[in-house]
């Protein structure tokens, strides 16, 4: 990180305020107009929310000014999203979750989803930690060559990069527009 360049700082910032809110605002955390929350917060959903957010924000920022081919993480990418979902679930209202009520009804929510958020917390920070410390290993064992500018065909005429179809005009080839004159006259 501390090679990172101004836009990725600034990535990282813009991205754990966007997580902070995304993840703070739903669960109550964040008290708004909107959303009454009918559990207390407690004292460790804090620390949770700001963490996730700041790995969240850290993670993405691994990733901008990079080419879109180097971009493309795959399955790592979706891992890194569950945990964020994850930390989401962490953070919650045991019983304002449609889902787990559904599933296990208000006292199930309490006895059994209660008890087991810290454990989604802490599987959620270690996913994480995990998919940032696996980014930032990659990006310094093999760090992404800057994109080459493009430059006029004139200038790479006796360079290693020179092609010569770029030199070519568009009616020259055969089968073009061009060809049936040349072969008429």
């Amino acid at each position: 990180m501390r090679t990172w360049m101004p836009r990725q700082w600034a990535v990282a910032v813009a991205v754990a305020l966007v997580a902070g809110v995304a993840i703070g605002v739903p669960t109550g955390v964040v008290p708004t107009p909107f959303y009454t929350r009918m559990t207390p917060v407690l004292w460790w959903n804090y620390p949770v929310w700001v963490a996730s957010s700041l790995l969240m924000g850290l993670l993405v920022a691994t990733y901008a000014g990079r080419p879109p081919a180097v971009r493309a993480d795959g399955p790592r990418g979706r891992r890194a999203l569950l945990a964020g979902v994850l930390s989401a679930f962490a953070v919650g209202c045991p019983i304002c979750n449609k889902l787990v009520v559904l599933a296990l009804g208000v006292s199930g929510a309490l006895s059994y989803w209660a008890p087991a958020q810290p454990a989604l917390a802490v599987a959620s920070l270690a996913l994480l930690t995990h998919a940032l410390v696996r980014r930032l290993r990659t990006a310094a064992a093999c760090p992404v060559p800057p994109v080459p500018a493009r430059r006029d065909p004139a200038e790479l005429q006796g360079s290693a990069d020179y092609d010569e179809r770029s030199l070519v005009p568009e009616g020259s080839h055969s089968g073009g527009e061009g060809s049936d004159r040349a072969s008429a006259g």
